[in-house]
């Protein structure tokens, strides 16, 4: 890996890691808030590659509108659904249950 993209996945990650205990962020909110608008891949390969970090809540980070579109990066099928719903965030066909209110704007809230 380019030692450029080591730095951004870091970047990611000390964002990630300040995600509150029972709420979500998306790939997009992060990139932004790295100044990196356009880099929401970047940050979904970053979440990929946090496997084995387990101080990096990857579960946490969902699409634009709440869609666990990392869940099969997960071991086990609903991984991802169990870790979220384990902090009471509920979960219906893969989307999270009153997205807007349990999302994290790390640009403003940090």
């Amino acid at each position: 890996m380019k030692a450029e993209n080591e730095n951004f996945f870091e970047r990611v990650y000390e964002v990630v890691r300040l995600i509150p205990y029972g709420r979500v962020t998306s790939y997009g909110a992060i990139a932004k808030t790295l100044g990196a608008a356009r880099s929401a891949r970047m940050v979904g390969w970053a979440m990929n590659a946090a496997h084995g970090k387990d101080d990096v809540p990857a579960h946490r980070v969902v699409n634009r509108v709440g869609m666990l579109t990392g869940k099969h990066h997960f071991e086990g099928t609903n991984l991802m659904q169990q870790l979220l719903e384990s902090e009471g965030v509920k979960v219906k066909n893969n989307q999270v249950v009153h997205f807007e209110k349990l999302f994290w704007q790390p640009e403003i809230q940090l």
